[in-house]
């Protein structure tokens, strides 16, 4: 019994013992023993298997309602379940400080304005304090009384006063929590305006440079076709003989 307790404290456990039971052969058992039930509602822990059963073999010892899976109905209905050996709650809830069995000051209503009632708590801390210093500076009650010493009534009270002032924060968490997400995604979509504005800009530089060196290449292609429109007088001459050289070729062909 103690190892099992210390392997459902373990935080890695290892599966139940049980889950050896799963085998093909037990649960085609189990499905024709629904089947031969008949009913959907009995309960197969009270039903004598091996009677019904009795033409099977391998019949297990144990019963064959443990294979069922949980039934989801009754998890829901207890608002919990059971893993591990620990207790887990169908809904996520922040018990009050009602629910833990303390003295609660302030309205359990979170719709109602509980500024008015934590200033009240905090001046009657203050308060309090203020007794608790005259109760120790008191002179002591005598051997002989059995009252509670002052002192420790203040003590007492202050301690509830703290725990309604922690349990009133506690409530306020859902609220800091989306008040803080609310900050990080407006600072995010400053960076992000930021960065895409630093990117424009960059884009522009880049457009502007570009402009520049096409404007620069057309001044550049422009003069060099000047510079080939213009003949040389060498390529005038070349260009006059090699007519004539044509010329004269065609001619002396022509001639009979």
């Amino acid at each position: 019994m103690d190892e099992e307790e210390a392997e459902l404290r373990n935080p890695f456990p290892s599966p139940p013992s049980h889950y050896n039971n799963y085998t093909s052969h037990n649960l085609k058992l189990l499905a024709l023993l629904k089947e031969r039930v008949g009913d959907q509602n009995a309960d197969l822990g009270i039903v004598d298997q091996h009677e019904l059963l009795s033409d099977q073999t391998n019949v297990p010892t144990w019963s064959l309602a443990q294979l069922e899976k949980p039934r989801v109905d009754w998890v829901l209905e207890e608002g919990h379940y059971s893993v591990f050996g620990d207790t887990w709650f169908v809904k996520e809830t922040i018990p009050s400080l009602a629910d833990l069995g303390g003295h609660e000051l302030y309205p359990p209503d979170p719709s109602t304005d509980r500024r008015p009632a934590l200033l009240a708590i905090l001046r009657s801390i203050l308060v309090t304090y203020s007794n608790l210093t005259d109760a120790i500076l008191a002179p002591p009650p005598p051997p002989s009384s059995l009252a509670q010493p002052e002192w420790q009534r203040q003590l007492g009270w202050i301690t509830t006063l703290a725990q309604n002032l922690m349990a009133a924060a506690n409530d306020l968490r859902p609220v800091q929590a989306r008040g803080n997400l609310e900050l990080m995604m407006q600072r995010q979509l400053e960076l992000r305006r930021e960065e895409t504005k630093n990117i424009h800009s960059q884009c522009d530089t880049i457009e502007a440079r570009l402009l520049e060196l096409r404007s620069s290449a057309q001044e550049m292609a422009g003069s060099d076709q000047k510079l080939t429109a213009k003949p040389s007088d060498s390529q005038v001459q070349t260009s006059s003989i090699n007519v004539s050289l044509e010329d004269m070729l065609r001619w002396a062909e022509e001639v009979p």
